[in-house]
């Protein structure tokens, strides 16, 4: 019997993860990390995030549904790890005027990483790693790589996270929710007797606050202005890292000729470049940091799909290697609202490429 190390939230992908690969006759044993810092000045949770004090509700829940499914649960401590490897480069994107993505990096470092890393170096065997997340995996003999795919259920596919995975933690991965649908999932819960996974708010954020603010020493970000394209002062912003690129909410400004979004963040002068819509769109981007996973490596111009954001369509464009490492994506249409600090992940039909950060 093969054994499975699952990564259980206590929701209702993790549990019916749980469930199928215990009928498809797996032994399957329930992981939940620790990674809450009570040093983190945020008093208590104003929303669903994966990091914050109501911590202690997911890890007994998790318990909870383990021992209802008659598995082993174990909770893996991961609080310095964290810090160090998302919170840290959280903060240094920000640092650097630009919008990260945690949830990528943490997937990368630490949920495929030092997660079942650590489970080893508790004691715990395993054959196999397994995650709730909708995506597809499998081996292409003729290119010898292992293969992300989209997930049978497009609206809820995922594998924009996944992008920086290595070929090893593809390999050991099982992703049982890849080839159903939610919907599907929600039902074979109800026939399951889970009835009330269906019902529970599920973790879609990063933090449980919307201020990220606590997460910097106070004093690190502070008040500046707001400018138009031609630089004429229109406002004042309170501090960078409140705002992104294709922000128009919360900009404070009023008596405009036309709706303005964020179009720059410009760190060094502390200023917030606001503008009308049509200064966010651009043809194209320079990605660094690749990641190729489908494929071994790009050395040749080619034709792509490019994904910017998650709720981003992935949209049609030319991949052109650049001879200092990174790549220069060029897309048929412009697109709005390119961000530097995200990923943007390049697709073939359904088959994941890999992906890089904006620069």
């Amino acid at each position: 019997m093969k054994r499975v190390l699952l990564g259980m939230s206590g929701g209702i992908d993790s549990t019916m993860s749980a469930l199928l690969l215990m009928e498809q006759g797996y032994m399957v044993t329930g992981v939940t990390m620790s990674i809450w810092d009570p040093r983190i000045p945020i008093i208590e949770s104003t929303k669903s995030g994966c990091f914050g004090p109501a911590e202690a509700e997911r890890l007994q829940a998790a318990a909870a549904i383990c021992s209802k499914l008659g598995i082993e649960h174990y909770i893996v401590p991961l609080q310095q790890e964290f810090n160090a490897n998302v919170l840290d480069y959280f903060r240094a994107t920000y640092l650097a005027g630009k919008t990260p993505n945690p949830c990528v990096f943490c997937n990368q470092r630490i949920k495929f990483g030092l997660l079942p890393e650590m489970a080893r170096e508790m004691g715990l065997e395993f054959d196999f790693f397994a995650t709730g997340h909708y995506v597809r995996n499998g081996f292409n003999p003729q290119t010898q790589r292992w293969e992300l795919r989209h997930a049978a259920d497009k609206n809820k596919d995922q594998s924009y996270f996944l992008a920086f995975l290595t070929q090893e933690q593809i390999a050991k991965t099982l992703f049982p929710l890849g080839t159903l649908t939610k919907q599907e999932v929600r039902e074979y819960a109800v026939r399951n007797g889970f009835a009330e996974l269906d019902k529970k708010r599920e973790s879609q954020d990063f933090l449980e606050t919307e201020d990220c603010s606590v997460l910097f020493e106070q004093g690190t970000f502070k008040p500046g202005d707001i400018v138009d394209p031609e630089g004429k002062v229109v406002g004042e912003h309170r501090g960078l890292i409140f705002y992104t690129v294709g922000q128009r909410k919360n900009l404070g400004l009023s008596g405009m000729p036309e709706p303005y979004y964020v179009i720059c963040i410009d760190r060094e002068q502390n200023r917030l470049v606001v503008g009308p819509q049509k200064f966010l769109l651009s043809d194209r981007l320079v990605a660094e940091k690749l990641n190729w996973v489908s494929i071994s490596d790009l050395d040749c111009e080619r034709s792509a799909k490019a994904k910017i954001r998650l709720a981003h369509d992935a949209a049609p464009c030319s991949l052109q290697p650049l001879t200092d490492g990174r790549l220069e994506v060029v897309f048929a249409e412009p697109q709005l609202a390119i961000t530097p600090g995200q990923a943007v992940v390049f697709y073939d039909g359904e088959i994941l490429l890999g992906g890089g950060i904006i620069a």
